[in-house]
């Protein structure tokens, strides 16, 4: 493989890495990476290799139990070159192969070069913080950190697959708001699954495999305490945290004013001698959606050095940039404010500690809730619930957060179906009916729901019980796909390293034994862990109600009407023939006229059609 091919991949991802660049061709085979550097400044240049320079590595993330496994591997007489992490992953791989990766704690994708065995090895971290994505043909196989490096190299096509497969790649967009692992939205083009690995041989043979599985969540203990637990998911806590101040660089944290992040600041406090630095984003257009106050609260709670960026943001001129770092069409909103406050946050330092994660192992997200209810509510009859959802369809939608009516009508709407179809109801973009109205070649594929919920743990007779499963699924979907999909590339757009510490994969695994009463106690979200905080925290920021990382997008979007209809209504998008224009049509004038609030679906159109202007136009 040519250098001058490898630097044309790797000059894309120059965001990723703006500190410096490597190289290694042998014969066939080409490695390249871009380097931000956080540890081991002066050194650990990449590629890495071992003593003999017959395995060489790539690799985009952090090991935090790096220092441990030196210590380990120089006991068995490795000769390590460097002070940095990444080197310990060569010499570990000596010992183990691929089984190397069970004694990695952190976030990671890399590539391995076997020289002796004439073997590649790629791998991802147990939950997908960091991304890595593959085309593969009888001629080639082609990787990277992002797709855009993968379209660098002439023998990947880069089709779309939207309208190529009768709908089902675009079912799945227009259902989730992005799509599903491991398929992406390019023919032939997949990412790598959380957690897994995949060996090619120069002879052509691949094998792949998954080197962890998230436990099972235990089930509800009416006899439980949350007394009983608070000490030891402090302790858990606390190492996590530790493990992610390792740096030579500045580091600080986002912090909403929200738990998870305002936990993660105290914590960073604890443990840290120098003063912390925090980041708080807030937007001008609905003071629902700004958390800057309690952000600032919780900073001179905790005494940190704290700043609040307050924006007049254009979603509009946001979204050529955002769908150019994302590859592929991606509806979640919060990437907004995300981007925004990381490229805010690059300014001061390089390492940045989120609250991604805590939703998730907690079972922090009112859905959960909601779930619970609905299953209470499975005695009232379905066309009851749907009646009172059409009854609230006719009022007039507010552009809120909290917006009451807006709230009420998607949950009557979802109580009227089975639970796994409301679940997905909730969390979706374009729900069933809508899917159906926009494109019915879509509706006839729409996703299969099963493939994360588990049709058995859907029963109300399945031990522990139907709710446990939805969280778990949340796992397996919306955590990998949405949420660390958009914290890595906002992040990462802005040469920012974002570390999670709810993502400790020890900690997961101990947050799984938690007996799931603990986590959600009636109405009550992240039971354990408000308990745990109790201390750290003032009491009023630990009751917060549960607020999402969001902008007033739906009242900035009616501000600039004439620009959403110039774009989804404009005779490139017509031409597509991906969507009925009719129903676009009615969505612009619902939400232009404020009958409805169409925000996430009108993102997601406008997301799509951005993406097939870069992708698929040019």
């Amino acid at each position: 493989m040519t250098r001058e091919l490898l630097r044309a991949m790797n000059d894309t991802l120059t965001h990723r890495g703006p500190d410096g660049e490597g190289y290694h061709s042998d014969g066939a085979v080409g490695l390249a990476m871009r380097r931000l550097k956080i540890i081991d400044i002066a050194g650990s240049d990449q590629p890495l290799a071992n003593e003999d320079d017959s395995v060489k590595l790539v690799f985009n993330g952090e090991i935090y139990n790096f220092r441990e496994l030196r210590q380990t591997l120089e006991g068995r007489g490795h000769r390590l070159q460097t002070e940095g992490d990444g080197e310990t992953i060569v010499h570990l791989y000596e010992d183990y192969g691929a089984d190397a990766l069970r004694h990695l704690r952190g976030m990671f994708a890399l590539a391995l070069w076997d020289k002796r065995r004439g073997r590649l090895l790629l791998a991802r971290d147990r939950f997908g913080q960091k991304p890595l994505y593959y085309y593969h043909d009888r001629r080639v196989f082609v990787f990277a950190s992002e797709i855009k490096a993968l379209l660098a190299h002439p023998d990947v096509p880069g089709a779309s697959r939207f309208g190529a497969d009768d709908g089902r790649a675009l079912a799945d967009y227009l259902s989730f708001g992005y799509v599903p692992a491991p398929d992406t939205a390019y023919a032939g083009i997949h990412m790598l699954e959380p957690a897994a690995w995949q060996q090619i041989d120069l002879d052509g043979k691949v094998e792949s495999g998954r080197y962890w599985h998230m436990p099972d969540l235990a089930p509800p203990d009416p006899s439980a305490k949350a007394e009983t637990c608070i000490g030891e998911l402090r302790q858990q806590l606390e190492e996590a945290v530790k493990l992610r101040l390792v740096s030579d660089v500045p580091l600080g944290a986002f912090l909403s004013g929200g738990l998870d992040s305002s936990l993660i600041a105290a914590l960073m406090v604890e443990q840290s001698n120098a003063a912390v630095k925090t980041f708080s984003i807030g937007f001008e257009g609905d003071d629902s959606f700004d958390e800057t106050p309690y952000a600032e609260q919780v900073a001179r709670h905790l005494g940190t050095e704290h700043t609040a960026f307050r924006v007049k943001a254009d979603a509009l001129e946001l979204l050529p940039e955002l769908v150019w770092h994302h590859d592929q069409p991606f509806a979640d909103s919060s990437a907004i404010p995300t981007c925004l406050v990381s490229k805010l946050t690059r300014e001061q330092v390089t390492v940045a500690l989120t609250g991604d994660g805590g939703d998730e192992l907690f079972a922090g997200y009112e859905r959960f809730y909601a779930a619970a209810l609905m299953r209470k509510l499975a005695i009232a009859p379905a066309p009851m619930l749907r009646g009172a959802a059409s009854l609230l369809r006719r009022l007039p939608e507010g552009t809120g957060y909290y917006d009451p009516l807006k709230r009420a009508r998607r949950f009557a709407r979802a109580a009227s179906q089975p639970l796994a179809d409301a679940y997905f109801d909730l969390v979706g973009v374009f729900g069933a009916e809508q899917l159906a109205q926009i494109s019915p070649a879509a509706a006839t594929h729409r996703p299969n729901l099963e493939r994360y919920l588990g049709a058995s743990q859907l029963q109300p007779s399945h031990p522990p019980h139907p709710i446990v499963g939805l969280v778990a699924a949340n796992m397996r979907s919306y955590l990998p796909d949405d949420l660390l999909i958009k914290a890595d590339r906002c992040s990462m757009q802005a040469s920012l390293e974002a570390r999670a510490p709810f993502l400790d994969h020890v900690l997961a695994e101990y947050a799984a034994t938690l007996p799931f009463n603990l986590k959600l106690r009636g109405a009550t979200t992240k039971h354990i862990l408000k308990q745990s905080a109790r201390g750290l925290l003032p009491d009023d920021i630990i009751e917060r109600k549960k607020h999402g990382f969001g902008v007033p997008l739906g009242a900035w979007l009616r501000r600039d009407m004439g620009l959403v209809r110039d774009m989804l209504l404009s005779r490139r998008a017509r031409a597509r023939g991906l969507l009925r224009m009719a129903a676009v049509e009615r969505l612009i004038s619902e939400h232009e006229t404020g009958r409805r609030d169409h925000n996430r679906q009108l993102w997601a159109l406008l997301t799509l059609e951005e993406w097939q202007r870069q992708f698929v136009d040019g």
